[in-house]
């Protein structure tokens, strides 16, 4: 919501790593070469123009991309690119197409079927879910994931892509956990039995567990983490595991996960990293120098093929950096960096240097982007701002000002700064409609950009786009749901 590799050791431990996969599994994990992608968020109030987004896929060379949602102008604008798709199936949606196979049958139809064939959308996995067994939701989705892959793998075989889409579920890594060493690894205790059903299912039809896994939170979370080990530079915390030397904190992660595999029987299966990456605005240690310094070198330990103690010479398949943009409307309860995991900017403007190793050396801003005139809301200088705290309350809770928060970028542009910026912000979303930047004649819009060092002043973009993804979600499940109605094929509870 990309590739790498790690630590060396030697030779003979190695060996001995291998050696005992193969004997618990009687297979060796595929050596492949490991693929980058992106994860493509919509929730945010400035998007782009889907086919511009494309276009920067491609120039970016950029060829696997993963949506959380089965949004149509975005598979639309995907359609003919050549570009590989997951498309995700929200939470909200695993009652409905758990229970009924015809609203399952539905789905597939719309949003897979639809997009598919000469000249479409190349899908090649639908991911059913996201995150649905963090342990947060209590066990709200845990019993209907199971369920949902079912109906929708036979959706696909009626609609003859079972062979060629693949079903997954991204898993948080709080699915598995571990004393203290990565080789005692197991999944939850509660998660025992449908983990065993999840990737018995995997496993037939071919597909990879997918695991989401962010050092940045065990770091932001833990006052005690070590903050070299979240990185890829070497670490004088290292972890020691038996003859394993875990240097980095993914390292560690990724082999409890495969730890947890082996103790289910399936210790080669495929594993994608569905999520990986570090933000770089809204919180201490969420900057674009940290969010560089992490990606590359998540990059690089990838493309160095090195895989991990428990996983030599095997890197992830498959690794989608979270995320492309930042989303500006996402929500900040988890904390105020929520909105800042992009590599590039709302606008397609890359944040900082990035080598994905693709082709090109450094990132490729996006092409052709519509701004709206370059013009600000500020605060007046010639105004009182003793009651322009109920304005600030008002433009904030619609607008993002989360980079004016403790360890955002905006943090110490002084009070007249922090008015101005939130005003601003609430200006450019409302399309500089002149009449959102009155604030009882506390604002006034200028042509000189107000942005100081580090702290930018946004100038929006034409296609305003859309808040949040939760409205077409609910939309495309209120559709389902009415159309089976209509159909007989499913009838509301009494």
């Amino acid at each position: 919501m990309f590739g790498i590799s790690i630590l060396s050791g030697m030779l003979e431990p190695r060996f001995s790593g291998v050696l005992f996969l193969w004997l618990l599994s009687g297979t060796l994990v595929p050596m492949v070469e490991s693929a980058i992608g992106v994860n493509w968020g919509t929730i945010s109030s400035h998007r782009l123009k889907p086919t511009t987004v494309v276009d920067l896929l491609r120039d970016n060379k950029i060829s696997k991309v993963k949506l959380f949602e089965a949004d149509s102008d975005v598979l639309r604008a995907l359609m003919g690119s050549g570009i590989q798709v997951m498309v995700g199936i929200p939470n909200e949606m695993l009652p409905l197409l758990s229970s009924s196979s015809a609203a399952a049958d539905l789905w597939v139809r719309q949003n897979v079927s639809a997009y598919v064939g000469r000249g479409g959308a190349d899908i090649r996995y639908v991911a059913v879910g996201n995150e649905p067994f963090l342990s947060s939701y209590n066990g709200q989705y845990q019993n209907l994931v199971i369920p949902a892959i079912l109906n929708i793998q036979q959706s696909l075989v009626k609609a003859n892509l079972g062979g060629y889409v693949k079903l997954v579920v991204p898993c948080n890594a709080d699915a598995y956990e571990s004393s203290s060493l990565p080789s005692q690894g197991a999944f939850r205790p509660e998660l025992t039995q449908i983990m065993t059903q999840l990737v018995q299912f995997l496993n037939s039809n071919g597909s990879p567990f997918v695991v989401n896994i962010y050092p940045f939170l065990s770091l932001y979370g833990n006052g005690d983490f070590p903050q070299e080990y979240a990185f890829f530079e070497g670490t004088t915390h290292a972890v020691q595991d038996g003859s394993n030397v875990y240097t980095n904190a993914f390292d560690g992660n990724y082999d409890t996960l495969v730890a947890a595999l082996i103790k289910l029987g399936y210790g080669q299966m495929p594993i994608v990293i569905g999520e990986i990456g570090w933000p770089s605005d809204g919180a201490i240690g969420a900057n674009t120098t940290a969010a560089k310094v992490f990606n590359q070198g998540f990059i690089n330990h990838i493309a160095s093929n090195k895989g991990t103690p428990l996983r030599p010479n095997a890197p992830p398949m498959d690794a989608y950096l979270f995320s492309l943009f930042d989303e500006g409307a996402k929500s900040t309860l988890p904390g105020n960096f929520e909105r800042h995991w992009g590599i590039f900017s709302f606008d397609g403007q890359a944040k900082y240097p990035l080598n994905l190793l693709l082709g090109n050396k450094e990132l490729k801003n996006a092409r052709n982007v519509e701004y709206l005139p370059s013009r600000w809301c500020v605060a007046n200088p010639s105004s009182d701002l003793t009651n322009v705290v109920n304005h600030m309350r008002l433009a904030c809770s619609v607008a993002d000002c989360t980079t004016l928060n403790y360890g955002g970028s905006c943090n110490e542009i002084g009070e007249k700064g922090n008015v101005s910026y939130a005003f601003n912000s609430y200006y450019q979303l409302q399309m500089q409609d002149s009449r959102s930047c009155d604030f009882d004649g506390l604002g006034i819009v200028t042509f000189l950009d107000p942005s100081i060092g580090d702290c930018r002043f946004l100038v929006g973009v034409t296609d305003k786009g859309t808040d949040s993804s939760s409205s077409q979600t609910t939309y495309q499940w209120w559709i389902l749901l009415l159309v089976l109605i209509l159909q007989g094929t499913f009838m509301l509870p009494i």
